[in-house]
């Protein structure tokens, strides 16, 4: 008689007895992916007005990647905490400090008059990067496992936001003058968390001893988040990165004029935003990992096209890698909340670091090869080569590892 085992490497942490046993809650996910939607469209109103920024401060290459990419550092980094937070105290307030955090920078970018106010400013607006690992830890606790991949598929809908900023703030700002790029941004965000706090509830939780913060922080010794650290640095640093410099690829490899950047930017963003949830579908029924192997070999191939020096193998190219990457980035997160689901805001935090960090030096690394080659071809050729190198560790070294035991 043979006997199949499946034996991952780390075993999904169970569930503490709990009291409550999730059934899914519509309001609370479309407030969440509401919320998610209105700071991302804080964060990206800066990248969305920076073709207007460089000409009217006279800003070097090098002084744009720097501006566009201070804010993915808070966006980043500030994941961490935010994420632990959650964990302990639940995401409804969380969620409405983050909103005004994000609000107060986006108006104070309208007042922007010189560079150093721009990094100010700007590195605030990552407040609104920063909260996708408190929309996941709140979101998550409402729903079982077999759904939740589909249920953080839709709240990442809310990168939505990036497109409603890329398209949006040029626009107002042509039409009711500069500061109406950031204000109408700002304005949103503050709209919606009014909404939020008075109709947003945390998921019930099971009774039990409170976690310290060691237990918070030990699932992210696990090798397995570091992986998924690894898997979203590509996958979301690839949209972010792509979503903020767009603009800049647009206006200066094809001279196009800000308004139309910010339209094919905008659609960059809706298809990404569009395969998110098809990912996390998809990971649902097939598995995350399985997922994610097609994914990687076919950024690598759009990475090639982005390298062509035609409008048209341009355009194939970042479409193609909107698809997959949206694909990826729901696939990623099917797995955080089944294999750490005590645990899903603080490993969020970790990895949604990662993919913050992996959209915050690419557009460092593309201004100094701008500066240096005149040209962003070897950072195109770069974000292939890592594509290729994730697919291989994909391949040789998967998330959860199988063996079988037969018996005769």
């Amino acid at each position: 008689m043979t006997i199949a085992r499946t034996m991952p490497d780390v075993k999904p942490a169970p569930s503490e007895s709990p009291a409550f046993a999730p059934v899914g809650n519509a309001l609370q996910l479309a407030l969440g992916t509401g919320a998610f939607a209105v700071c991302f469209a804080v964060f990206g109103s800066v990248s969305a007005m920076m073709p207007i920024l460089k000409k009217d401060l006279s800003l070097t290459a090098t002084q744009v990647s720097i501006a566009v990419a201070v804010p993915v550092l808070l966006g980043s980094l500030g994941r961490i905490p935010l994420g632990i937070l959650t964990d302990r105290i639940g995401g409804r307030w969380v969620f409405v400090a983050v909103m005004a955090a994000a609000a107060v920078a986006g108006f104070g970018m309208g007042l922007v008059a010189e560079y150093w106010q721009l990094l100010a400013c700007g590195f605030f607006t990552g407040m609104g990067l920063a909260s996708f690992s408190v929309g996941v830890g709140f979101v998550s606790p409402w729903y079982p496992k077999a759904k939740q991949g589909s249920a953080l598929g839709i709240f990442g809908a809310g990168n939505i936001g990036q497109s409603i900023a890329a398209f949006g703030s040029p626009v107002l700002a042509a039409a009711l003058g500069f500061v109406w790029g950031f204000w109408a941004m700002a304005a949103l965000a503050v709209a919606w968390m009014l909404l939020f706090a008075v109709l947003a509830r945390n998921a019930p939780r099971s009774a039990g001893p409170a976690k310290g913060l060691g237990d918070m922080l030990r699932p992210l010794r696990d090798k397995a988040s570091w992986r998924l650290s690894l898997y979203y640095f590509l996958t979301f640093g690839g949209f972010v990165a792509m979503s903020i410099y767009l603009p800049i690829f647009l206006t200066d490899m094809f001279g196009l004029e800000p308004r139309d950047a910010g339209l094919r930017t905008a659609g960059f963003v809706v298809l990404a935003t569009v395969m998110r949830p098809v990912g996390g579908i998809l990971a649902d029924r097939v598995g995350g990992r399985s997922v994610l192997l097609w994914v990687f070999p076919i950024v690598a191939l759009a990475a090639v096209m982005l390298a062509c020096p035609s409008i048209v193998t341009f355009t194939i190219g970042a479409l193609t890698m909107a698809a997959v990457i949206g694909l990826g980035n729901g696939a990623v997160f099917k797995l955080v909340p089944e294999y750490f689901p005590s645990a899903v805001g603080s490993v969020t935090g970790l990895v949604g670091a990662a993919g913050g960090l992996g959209g915050f030096f690419p557009p460092l690394v593309l201004g100094v090869i701008k500066q240096a080659t005149g040209g962003y071809t070897l950072g195109f050729i770069l974000l292939g080569v890592f594509a290729a190198a994730c697919f291989l560790v994909a391949l040789s070294r998967p998330l959860f590892k199988q063996s079988a035991t037969a018996a005769p």
